[in-house]
């Protein structure tokens, strides 16, 4: 027999959240995992907050929040809230029952400086990685590095001469004709984001505002042990390499780090032989800074082989963190976005190696 539909409203519901989630389901283990990391950032939480006054949207919900934006690839706040409000997983992941309000889209920037800064991002950032350590998923002997451009919120047209005081056109989107001039970093910068350089990363490539994004990846499980954001420049990939690899754990202890060929300057190979480094850069093919020393040995061809891993990590970023290109301004506040979405990249991975998160039940 064919039922009818009923569409009264029930007045009262006895059914929780935690029933309506599947037991098999990723983000169970998930969020287990991010309660427990969260619970070890009381000191930095409180640190943040003052002691008196109306109480704050708890910063936990907040940050995991934050976290289903970076795995299910929503591309605003304004979404983001507007899903959380209706949809039962998300509400049981970040701790809101049914009957709960869901914060204003709002609260995301008001809290911007103060908690998703890039000082408690990295705090987040090194307790998964800590606890990738811990579990025996990273390695603190090989690595390799690599940097990419992530595009800035700005246009040409805001690249403007430091020096240029004269009004905008009239309209929204006036028409410039930069034809016959010459525009670089040293005498032009962005009205909008003036942190954001005009670069390219090769010879065939188009100029764009942008910033420049550094990781270094240990090569056991291609995990992400440290993250750096500069300004786009020639020398900014090398600079950032040996900062990070000058923050690594264990320095006393010999490493080898693998690298591409914008890598290959005296430059940076002395600097990493000073931080007991073995740089497994890769030659070119003229005025090369390796020498036999390196090439000799078998893991030279192994570093060079996983070190192409990288490129996974900045390509989940892109496609599924939504950082190809960067919807906050300054170099600052990119910076604590970067950490929290390979802080979620790393959870990813180390689910993935623990056999408990699959993308297609997420």
């Amino acid at each position: 027999m064919r039922g009818n539909q009923d569409f009264q409203g029930a007045m009262f519901s006895y059914i929780s959240l935690e029933e309506r989630v599947p037991q098999t389901h990723p983000l169970r283990k998930l969020r287990a995992a991010v309660d427990a990391l969260l619970a070890t950032m009381n000191r930095e939480f409180d640190a943040v907050y003052a002691r008196r006054g109306r109480p704050s949207v708890p910063p936990e919900m907040l940050l995991k929040a934050l976290l289903l934006q970076i795995l299910f690839s929503i591309r605003s706040e304004r979404q983001l809230v507007e899903a959380v409000s209706y949809n039962l997983l998300y509400r049981w992941f970040v701790g809101l029952n049914i009957e709960d309000k869901v914060w204003d889209h709002s609260t995301f920037s008001a809290n911007r400086e103060r908690l998703f800064n890039e000082d408690l991002a990295r705090a987040f950032f090194e307790r998964v990685k800590l606890s990738a350590q811990w579990g025996r998923l990273a390695s603190d002997e090989h690595f390799s590095v690599d940097g990419t451009l992530i595009e800035a919120w700005a246009s040409h047209k805001s690249f403007k001469r430091k020096d240029d005081d004269s009004d905008t056109p009239p309209g929204r989107n006036p028409e410039v004709d930069f034809k016959g001039q010459e525009r670089c970093n040293d005498t032009h910068q962005s009205t909008t984001d003036a942190d954001a350089r005009l670069f390219k990363k090769s010879a065939g490539d188009k100029s764009r505002l942008c910033h420049m994004g550094h990781i270094l990846m240990e090569n056991r499980n291609g995990l992400i042990v440290d993250v750096e954001i500069t300004h786009a420049s020639g020398t900014a990939e090398r600079e950032a390499a040996l900062a990070m690899l000058g923050r690594r754990g264990n320095r006393n202890k010999r490493a080898t780090v693998g690298a591409d060929k914008g890598y290959d300057s005296k430059a940076f190979i002395k600097g990493c032989r000073r931080l007991l480094v073995t740089p497994h850069v890769a030659a070119k093919d003229k005025h090369s800074a390796v020498d036999a020393r390196v090439t000799r040995h078998e893991s030279y061809k192994t570093s060079l082989k996983v070190r192409k891993r990288i490129e996974e990590a900045f390509g989940w970023i892109k496609t599924v963190g939504g950082l190809a290109k960067t919807k906050l301004i300054g170099q600052a506040k990119l910076a604590g976005q970067a950490l929290l979405c390979f802080a979620t990249y790393n959870l990813v991975r180390m689910g993935s190696l623990g056999g408990w998160w699959d993308a297609h039940h997420a």
